[in-house]
């Protein structure tokens, strides 16, 4: 049986409007998002006469989780279009959980893709959108990894271009941050709403100067709420002279954006040996 050995990028974002709450549930947003380098590695290979889906990952801090959100993607895809071959699903894992950096999300979104190539389906990307609508808000972000815009609950995506070749430092704290329990908190705070336009004139025109005074995330102060040790984060890295900072999705990581690659890798030396370091590059 053929394997398909494949990329799932990370993500950062550099800004995040909460615009308000479905009656579902869900919350609907607008922000930015860009793709790293940084990534897990997918092995996808169909198992011959297996009874189900067989995932497994490698990250032995996930006693915590149940299940990866991979498994749900094909499990709804198998429901729908009613194939029954059977994958095993091997996920090393390099993206760190409850960080922000959207791993779970991104599986999920790359599993889609392995199964739509491997069986053939043809599905357009309308469709898997509309597939992978309602299991994760970056889900739809992740069937292309490319800078974009969402809006809505994810499934509404405007690409983006990208002036500047961007390094990325990123810092994580031990602690992680549920992104339920951060939008269980943020529903009790007046979220402060950003300027997207701004951020997205300032990553096009390559002014970084703008692109600092302008990046913004709603979910910075509940999840700071939860994880102090965010805003000691991101003080640590303007005072150590980087401008464009800030936590990515629903925490805990925080990232600092910039073109100097010698000062983001002094930086990372500095604080690799106090938390979770991670240098890496903006995919355009």
């Amino acid at each position: 049986m053929k394997s398909l050995l494949l990329k799932s990028y990370a993500k950062i974002n550099i800004c995040l409007n909460v615009v308000g709450k479905r009656e579902d549930g869900y919350h609907e947003l607008d922000m930015i998002i860009l793709p790293l380098q940084l990534h897990d590695s997918i092995l996808f290979t169909e198992i011959p006469n297996a009874k189900d889906h067989f995932v497994t990952i490698d990250d032995f801090s996930l006693g915590l989780f149940k299940y990866n959100i991979a498994t749900t993607a094909i499990e709804k895809m198998q429901a729908k279009y009613g194939f029954t071959n059977k994958f095993r699903i091997t996920i090393h894992k390099v993206i760190p959980m409850q960080s922000g950096l959207g791993g779970g999300s991104s599986n999920a979104g790359v599993v889609i893709n392995a199964v739509n190539s491997y069986l053939k389906l043809n599905l357009p990307y309308e469709e898997l959108v509309s597939l992978s609508t309602g299991l994760g808000a970056d889900i739809p972000f992740f069937l292309t990894s490319k800078p974009a815009r969402c809006r809505g609950i994810g499934e509404k995506i405007d690409f983006v271009s990208v002036k500047n070749d961007y390094y990325v430092l990123l810092v994580k704290p031990d602690a992680g941050c549920s992104t339920q329990g951060v939008y269980e908190v943020s529903d009790t705070m007046d979220l402060p709403m950003g300027d997207v336009e701004k951020v997205k004139e300032a990553l096009e025109t390559g002014d970084d100067e703008l692109l600092a005074k302008s990046i913004f995330n709603a979910l910075e102060k509940p999840a700071i709420s939860l994880v102090p040790e965010i805003q000691i984060i991101k003080d640590k890295l303007k005072l150590a002279g980087l401008k464009i900072v800030q936590m990515t999705g629903s925490g805990s990581c925080v990232f600092a954006l910039s073109t100097d690659k010698r000062l983001i890798y002094k930086v990372a030396k500095e604080l690799e040996k106090q938390y979770l370091v991670e240098v890496t590059k903006v995919i355009k």
